[in-house]
């Protein structure tokens, strides 16, 4: 399993960025362990080089085209800035394969750059190298990162088993994984093997906080890996990892944040990002109106349409601070905690503080008002549709993110299959009679479990948890009741806070099997799948609408 392209043949979108000549143009700064924060020509070079490939469709039929924008980049970065770039790279593609699966696949993938770039070298040396790599992909005693899709694409053969290949990737680390060890730790690794020290990190780092965009995740390596350098030789090292520290605490601010923000951004699209951003902040500022959250969701949503996949070294910074300016002209004025938020000494801690915000108490307001039939039929639903969830959000301000999403997804369910519908009215009419019974006790409940995790200190909740519980299952042995307090307090841990990782989080809630809305049967073509946002889960306990699954995503 390969990112690497034929030279010939090719013809898919601009937007597969799967080949070798793609992602090895990630434009990696020369990670040269002495060097310092200015940019370097290489990686300008590379970033350039990247902007480039991914604007150009390989359409190039007949010609080495791919292997001499390889050979170009080899050339550029040189053999050992290209081997950091493929380390990097590969780490974000394959993010649960191990170190020594990695460095397999960028030796081979350094090794095939280095033989067939040389001077005087055979035209057909990289695609007989890269067709050797594909064969060596599919065999059973493969070396290189192990992905449930290969057997697949070693079904084809040529160009189509390459491109399948190429295409292969993990999906990103929901809960990253990386734990910086301690400042002697660091040193103690540094100093035993300097490039093997490296070479981890790099692996670590990338492969969890992968979604960040390059050029982000690249500037925070290479500031990481020179401040270790600078200080593990330093006569006073505890003081130069101190200054080094608060020296790139904004950097260090961009890459998590960006990430977390590219990761919610991949697993929703923009149209679920912006619901998502509008109900986070109806919570925080419950008396803020929706004609001034909306337009801000609407912001931070294009921030991520254009940022996260950007090649551009400024891209997220700059869009991001814009944001946050906007956020904080809008909303300090209403608000005392935003306005405190509005404060910080940039705009990125300012943006980590008002991402950090815990929901404020609810406000005593009367029922929201339901969007009509022809509301949700019109071109304006998705709207109609987010507006009433941000209402509920505004209500309802403890409740997780992941849940509110499956109610909007519910909702987009029942507007694809009602409004095509012979009866219309009739089939909205069931569903939201439906609906009415069954999603405010199960607001409330799911409202209760988090809301009791923002309040309490974790001791405290868990008791609270088992005393529930004992309530409602009398009948239940010790150990099963353990069981169900730890499932239900990481479900809490994990998913209540702001910032919850989406995939893993909506992973861990089921809802029954839908059924049909009875007037939409007859009518042919229609995908008769959806129902009330988690059907019959509002009549269990509070605490046992978290179904988790063994696996994790």
């Amino acid at each position: 399993m390969l990112a690497l392209c034929p030279t010939t043949g090719i013809n898919h979108p601009p937007g597969n960025w799967h080949c070798l000549h793609i992602n090895a143009g990630m434009g990696f700064p020369a990670l040269l362990l002495g060097r310092r924060r200015e940019t370097s020509p290489n990686m300008r070079a590379a970033l350039t080089l990247l902007l480039l490939l991914a604007a150009v469709r390989a359409e190039h039929r007949g010609r080495p085209y791919v292997r001499d924008k390889v050979c170009q980049e080899f050339q550029t970065l040189g053999k050992e800035d290209f081997r950091t770039l493929m380390l990097i790279a590969n780490s974000r593609k394959y993010s649960n394969a191990t170190f020594e699966e990695i460095s397999h696949l960028v030796s081979e993938m350094v090794s095939l750059a280095e033989t067939c770039c040389a001077e005087g070298a055979d035209p057909s040396c990289y695609d007989a190298g890269s067709s050797a790599l594909s064969a060596k992909s599919c065999s059973k005693s493969s070396p290189f990162p192990a992905h449930p899709g290969t057997a697949a694409c070693c079904a084809n053969e040529g160009l189509e088993q390459k491109l399948c290949l190429a295409a292969l990737r993990h999906p990103p680390q929901q809960l990253p994984r990386y734990l910086q060890p301690s400042n002697e730790e660091l040193c103690q690794a540094f100093k035993k093997d300097p490039k093997d020290f490296a070479d981890r990190f790099l692996h670590e780092y990338a492969s969890s906080y992968g979604e960040a965009p390059l050029p982000v995740l690249l500037g925070s390596t290479r500031t990481f890996l020179s401040m270790v350098s600078t200080c593990c030789i330093s006569s006073a090292p505890t003081a130069c990892f101190l200054k080094e520290k608060l020296e790139r605490k904004t950097l260090s601010l961009l890459t998590l944040m960006s990430n977390r923000a590219c990761s919610r951004f991949t697993a929703y699209g923009e149209d679920k990002v912006t619901l998502s951003y509008l109900t986070s902040l109806a919570q925080k500022l419950p008396s803020a109106a929706f004609e001034d959250l909306f337009p801000l969701a609407e912001d931070a949503a294009e921030v991520f349409s254009q940022c996260c996949d950007s090649v551009a070294e400024d891209c997220m910074q700059k869009k991001l601070a814009e944001h946050t300016a906007k956020a904080c002209g809008t909303l300090a004025a209403q608000d005392q905690r935003f306005a405190d938020c509005c404060k910080g000494k940039n705009f990125m801690e300012n943006y980590f503080c008002i991402s950090a915000l815990p929901p404020a108490p609810a406000p005593e307001l009367p029922e929201p008002p339901k969007p009509t039939n022809e509301q949700l039929c019109g071109e304006e639903g998705a709207r109609h549709a987010k507006r009433y969830l941000f209402e509920l959000a505004r209500r309802h301000t403890s409740i997780p993110d992941a849940l509110l999403s499956k109610v909007y997804d519910a909702s987009k369910a029942v507007r694809e299959e009602c409004c095509s519908a012979k009866d219309t009215s009739a089939c909205l009419d069931s569903k939201r009679q439906q609906m009415g019974k069954e999603l405010p006790p199960f607001l409330e409940k799911a409202d209760q479990l988090c809301g009791q995790y923002t309040q309490l200190n974790f001791l405290d909740f868990k008791k609270r948890l088992r005393e529930s519980l004992v309530r409602t299952m009398p009948e239940a042995g010790t150990e099963l009741l353990g069981q169900l307090v730890e499932q239900r307090a990481d479900f809490a841990s994990t998913c209540c806070p702001p910032n919850s990782p989406p995939l893993y989080c909506a992973a861990k809630v089921r809802p029954r099997p839908p059924t049909p809305a009875p007037h939409c049967a007859q009518h042919p073509g229609l995908p008769l799948h959806s129902s009330p946002p988690f059907a019959g889960l509002a009549s269990q306990d509070a605490h046992t609408f978290m179904e988790a699954k063994a696996e994790t995503p």
